[in-house]
């Protein structure tokens, strides 16, 4: 069953006069409790696509439909609580807020939900420990090392129990010891937790741990 489904998706930008074409009668289906990853060069549209996917940018023309919603025809306010509930996004800079713990980090998305105080503390701990980091609940995110930052990340993005991950680039600022704890970490939250993850990468041996790879070149995705 695909919980991902993009229909022609055609998408331009412009600049200035220019009109810059990242793709056109794009289709793709990406099956639930998959893990996927999506490679190609450098502006080939890997995170345009991922943005259209999680609603954060609207597509030029066509269709996109996630968990039975069709995200491109959301009007702002929708889709805003839409995104809320059903995507968890890791960007590729972490996004976390400095002046933050990694328990207050983790706890932004909550807190605009329906949730007692104690509901909110409970899940946050559990996000905390899934990524392994129950001992760093006060630490500040200079405290941190830059995989224990991208685990805040992810605990944040899984905090609301998510239809869908989405990463970007989530090893490319990583050494390689970090960046394997971070991988190996998406595949537990695949197979044991069954989370719909599709990541971005350039990395062909983080691409490996997924169950599926798509390339990305020039507007034409190829598995």
């Amino acid at each position: 069953m695909a919980l991902v489904e993009l229909r022609n998706v055609h998408k331009s930008f412009q600049r200035d006069t220019q009109v810059i074409e990242v793709f056109e009668n794009l289709t793709l289906d990406v099956a639930e409790r998959s893990f996927t990853a999506l490679m190609g060069p450098s502006g080939s549209g890997k995170s345009t696509l991922l943005n259209l996917i999680a609603g954060l940018d609207r597509p030029t023309s066509g269709t996109i439909t996630v968990a039975g919603a069709k995200v491109n025809a959301m009007p702002p306010t929708a889709l805003a609580a839409w995104r809320a509930r059903h995507i968890g996004f890791v960007f590729q800079s972490y996004n976390l807020l400095p002046v933050l713990t990694a328990f207050q980090n983790v706890e932004l998305p909550l807190l605009l939900a329906p949730l007692s105080r104690k509901q909110r503390d409970e899940r946050v701990r559990i996000a905390l420990g899934v990524v392994g980091l129950d001992d760093r609940l006060q630490h500040y995110p200079r405290q941190l090392s830059g995989g224990q930052e991208q685990r805040v990340a992810i605990a944040r993005a899984i905090v609301s129990d998510p239809t869908l991950i989405l990463l970007d680039e989530p090893t490319g600022q990583l050494d390689k010891r970090a960046a394997e704890e971070v991988l190996a970490l998406l595949q537990r939250l695949n197979s044991e937790l069954h989370k719909t993850i599709i990541i971005v990468t350039h990395d062909a041996h983080a691409a490996e741990k997924a169950k599926q790879v798509l390339h990305l070149e020039k507007g034409v995705l190829a598995a």
